[in-house]
């Protein structure tokens, strides 16, 4: 699975948002795009945001595709897989990668619908 950034934004999009933008913090789908990056403006509460707000990719410098395939790798590795492993798996150092872990299973318990449906819709 080799997606770009876009694509894995758009992804999340449409798992999260079902193609209307959802504003994370009012719930309002009164939202308009900025022209030239992936966020948006809330016209009711004024925030701006973006679809990784509120899911265990928020605030995190490491790239979606990165994130997909670890995902892929934490949940499918009979027995699971090392920190060390992961690490070198997508190019990321051990401590990211033990951080990584801990969010992904941390979302087996608060974001399993999301988690669900992106190995669904990335298992190509």
């Amino acid at each position: 699975m080799s997606l770009n950034h876009e694509e894995c934004l758009a992804i999340l999009e449409q798992i999260r948002w079902g193609g209307k933008p959802k504003c994370p913090y009012c719930e309002s789908t009164n939202a308009t795009a900025y022209k030239n990056e992936r966020r948006y403006h809330c016209n009711e509460c004024f925030t701006s945001f973006s679809v990784t707000v509120a899911t265990l990719f928020h605030k995190t410098h490491v790239e979606l595709q990165k994130w997909f395939v670890a995902i892929h790798l934490v949940l499918n590795s009979p027995g699971g897989i090392s920190v060390r492993q992961l690490a070198k798996e997508i190019g990321v150092n051990k401590n990211t990668a033990c951080y990584m872990i801990e969010r992904i299973h941390q979302a087996m318990t608060e974001e399993q619908e999301l988690l669900k449906k992106l190995v669904k819709a990335t298992q190509s």
